[in-house]
């Protein structure tokens, strides 16, 4: 039975702003809290625009190589897979977003 796996692509665009909130609240049992992260203006610079919501699916069966990289920088000239522009990203803005991989 083939699986489908939604990539989930998240990254940071050039003029985004971030703000962080977190909870007070914990679970006694996990000793957890939670943070909440929302984006403030566009987060998606360029890719594929014309679209409504950018949503990429792929059937891992169908996968040609064991291991396959998603790019969550947004800036991959091959989106949605990872080209490694990434490394040039976190460089200039001092991000570390990194790929998502999927493997087979």
């Amino acid at each position: 039975m083939a699986s489908t796996i939604a990539s989930a692509v998240l990254g940071v665009g050039a003029g985004a702003h971030f703000s962080y909130t977190s909870s007070v609240a914990f679970n006694q049992k996990t000793r957890r809290g939670s943070v909440s992260v929302r984006a403030e203006g566009g987060i998606n610079p360029q890719i594929r625009k014309d679209e409504t919501k950018v949503v990429d699916s792929v059937v891992v069966a169908e996968l040609e190589k064991p291991l396959t990289a998603y790019c969550r920088c947004w800036r991959s000239g091959t989106f949605p897979l990872c080209d490694g522009t990434h490394v040039k990203h976190n460089k200039a803005t001092g991000d570390n977003v990194g790929p998502l991989l999927v493997k087979k």
